[in-house]
């Protein structure tokens, strides 16, 4: 599986992705060429070499109508003097990304999908309606720009998993309009709930809301980089100059498996009925467990009881914590940390003399495999009144 990793030590803004991106390219110019041609009004990018801490990386800039904007939210007070800026609204973004960006479909779902993740998060700042917003820096042309140029890449690059490490948002406070806000804005802040984040040693505003929102729209998970063989890596540097590198660090590679950090939470229990155990793990399931069983054990002065196991991800594993002390007469659960190794699985429909019926198909670390749907075996196994290895064996021979 082709998988992007994006480390975002220090932080995240639009424009320092989508040259993590383009660094990843080896002709460079022709990509500038590509993004150049997709029609964005006003808009055009430039792209030069960039050293930051001796690393060396692509800078991106965008210039609309031949000057260049500063991308980061908290300076937008002069920005309502350019007559540019008259784009302002949700709709009006729709407007021209749907009506003038020369990119497919996909890539439109997803332009439109982090504007109205930011859009989200300034109506929950401002206190207003997301069709009464008027945006600030994500209104203007060249966070536009920022934004297309990361989906647009993306789809180029045809990566099927997004990761970000966890995301650098500053400390610190920083002026704006409506005076001196806390870093993360308040913006950022809302758009990076259930993401892991940490301040780190920089006072200033890291992370911004455009960047905050394409890590959000597309990572599939924030944590450490997952076992794989990195072909490419890329560099996106930023405007300021820190101590430490400031750049976002683009790996893409292959990953040979599926691996998923997951959760097993286990409870020893002696005191519940078998019809009470049922309803709990019914229960859990509901929750979202990924799996719930329970193993007979002999507790303390010789009591049979069960351990009752569950496994779910990690990100939902407060929530089970809960259900599990909601359902059950358990006092204490045990952590065990997991990565879960599958297959990847796709179900076909087969045609055969019985009909169509569906088959699962796992494929992996050298291996594939072939399953019937057992409602569709089981169905026809009851029709033809013979058993279900029978019509399996039938099936599967074609």
């Amino acid at each position: 599986m082709k998988t992007l990793y994006l480390e975002c030590n220090m932080g995240a803004a639009g424009d320092m992705l989508s040259a993590s991106l383009v660094d990843l390219f080896k002709d460079k110019e022709k990509i500038l060429e590509e993004l150049n041609s997709l029609g964005i009004p006003h808009v055009k990018y430039e792209i030069f070499s960039d050293t930051k801490c001796g690393i060396t990386g692509t800078h991106m800039t965008v210039k609309v109508d031949g000057c260049e904007e500063d991308e980061h939210i908290h300076d937008h007070e002069h920005h309502h003097e350019h007559h540019h800026h008259h784009h302002s609204s949700l709709h009006d973004i729709e407007h021209i990304v749907c009506d003038h960006i020369k990119v497919c479909n996909n890539v439109t779902q997803d332009i439109m999908a982090i504007y109205k993740l930011i859009a989200e998060a300034e109506s929950n700042a401002h206190g207003k309606p997301v069709d009464q917003i008027h945006f600030h820096e994500v209104g203007t042309m060249d966070a536009v720009a920022d934004i297309t140029a990361f989906c647009y890449l993306l789809d180029k690059l045809d990566v099927k998993n997004v990761i970000s490490s966890p995301v650098c948002v500053g400390s610190g406070t920083v002026k704006c309009a409506h005076g001196t806000l806390p870093v993360p804005a308040p913006a950022t802040a809302f758009i990076l709930r259930g993401v892991p984040t940490y301040s780190g040693p920089v006072a200033s505003e890291m992370c911004t809301p455009t960047g905050a929102a394409i890590l959000k729209h597309f990572s599939e998970s924030f944590g450490p980089q997952p076992l794989m063989k990195v072909s490419g890596i890329g560099y996106g540097t930023g405007k300021k100059d820190f101590e430490a590198a400031n750049v976002v660090r683009a790996m893409i590679g292959e990953t040979d498996e599926t691996s998923e950090d997951i959760v097993e939470l286990n409870a020893n229990i002696d005191d519940m009925t078998g019809e009470q155990i049922g309803f709990a793990m019914e229960m859990l399931f509901k929750d979202g467990a990924r799996d719930v069983f329970t193993i007979p054990v002999t507790m303390k002065k010789s009591r049979p009881g069960i351990l009752l196991c569950v496994i779910c991800d990690k990100s939902k594993e407060e929530d089970m914590v809960r259900s599990i002390f909601k359902y059950t007469s358990t006092i204490g659960i045990r952590e065990v940390p997991v990565k879960r190794f599958t297959l990847d699985r796709r179900i076909i429909t087969r045609n055969t003399k019985f009909g169509d019926v569906r088959v699962k198909i796992s494929e992996g670390f050298g291996i594939s495999r072939e399953k019937i749907e057992y409602d569709d075996l089981s169905g026809i196994a009851s029709r033809e009144g013979k058993s279900i290895s029978e019509i399996s064996d039938q099936i599967l021979e074609v």
